[in-house]
């Protein structure tokens, strides 16, 4: 063999294949990126030797030394709720919308799932080298921790609640007016004894029981019972049903944090012997695919999924380049199905 080629008869790095074409390591670096400075004869005799040698450039060394990794990390924080996994729904519906959007422009992902640990949680993950951008998929309780990141990172979008003067870059549809919505569509079909299932220790949770709370006050009604319910799917079934059989009929109207408490509610109503939507009313709030393939179909708040993860890379793109972007408050939409 070839004594300037490796056992192996792979070419491993661009010295090994400069030595091979007898020309130097820049040479070689600029014929496999194709450029005119290397006369064509030259040229295609190193690209030639490269596949016979099996020999691809390493990209990310590439993309370090100019500075940029083509790589945006999906970040799912969850100091709120450490049980929830990325298989939930929800999750798996934004990342699908987030990684055809990043990759149609030709990034990789990195996804973590992040229990916030640690105080500098977010600190580590932006300082790491390896990413030219991060996408949040909530805020969960960590509000003041993207806050901090946001007031020196540019480049990073959340998925979330606007507050007012916040730092840091939303993109998220008007949670409050959302719950307000299936408050609304309760009240109209009837109900006058309301509930909020689920928890409200995240801002977009907290802002849909607050919506709800204006539609009953508005209507002269009892304030709603805010029934806790964790997003974890290994409990989250067994708490909605303790839930339904101890408090029977004593709520007719039922507006859900997330589709998923939603569709378990309507399982467990029907469990107890209880019609939906004739004897109870449920709304959910996100309008996944699932929402509609229900039996009775779910009525829901629209989060604008598809377009929200469009928004979101968008504007991550434009920080990316250096602009300062506005973050994108999107109105909720009911959509009325069965179950209200």
């Amino acid at each position: 063999m070839n004594e300037l080629v490796p056992a192996s008869g792979r070419i491993r790095n661009i010295a090994e294949l400069a030595r091979l074409a007898g020309v130097s390591a820049g040479t070689v670096s600029r014929a496999l990126a194709n450029s005119s400075l290397v006369n064509k004869q030259t040229r295609e005799k190193i690209q030639a030797l490269a596949r016979e040698h099996g020999f691809r450039p390493n990209q990310m060394a590439k993309r370090l030394r100019i500075q940029q990794t083509k790589v945006i990390g999906i970040v799912v924080p969850l100091g709120h709720e450490r049980r929830q996994h990325l298989s939930d729904p929800f999750f798996m519906a934004i990342l699908g919308h987030l990684a055809d959007a990043l990759t149609e422009n030709g990034y990789d992902i990195m996804l973590s799932r992040v229990i916030p640990d640690a105080n500098d949680w977010l600190e580590r993950i932006v300082d790491s080298g390896m990413l030219d951008g991060v996408l949040l998929i909530g805020q969960s309780d960590q509000f003041e921790a993207i806050e901090r990141v946001a007031a020196w990172y540019k480049p990073m979008v959340v998925w979330g609640s606007l507050r007012p003067g916040q730092v840091h870059c939303t993109v998220g549809v008007d949670n409050r007016t959302g719950g307000r919505l299936a408050g609304e569509c309760l009240i109209q079909a009837g109900r006058k004894r309301l509930a909020f299932l689920g928890d409200t220790l995240a801002p977009e949770m907290s802002e849909r029981f607050l919506g709800l709370r204006d539609a009953a006050a508005a209507a002269g009604l009892p304030e709603p019972a805010q029934l806790g319910a964790h997003l974890a799917s290994d409990v989250m079934a067994d708490e909605i049903a303790a839930h339904i059989g101890r408090l029977g009929t004593e709520f007719d109207g039922i507006a859900a944090a997330s589709d998923l408490i939603a569709m378990h509610t309507v399982r467990a109503l029907a469990d107890h012997g209880l019609s939906v939507p004739n004897q109870v009313s449920v709304t959910g709030f996100d309008d996944l695919p699932l929402a509609e393939q229900t039996i009775p179909r779910l009525t829901t708040i629209s989060q604008s999924i598809p377009a929200g993860a469009r928004a979101m890379v968008q504007a991550l793109f434009e920080r990316i380049a250096g602009a300062d972007t506005e973050s994108v408050q999107m109105d909720p939409l009911l959509v009325r199905r069965d179950t209200a």
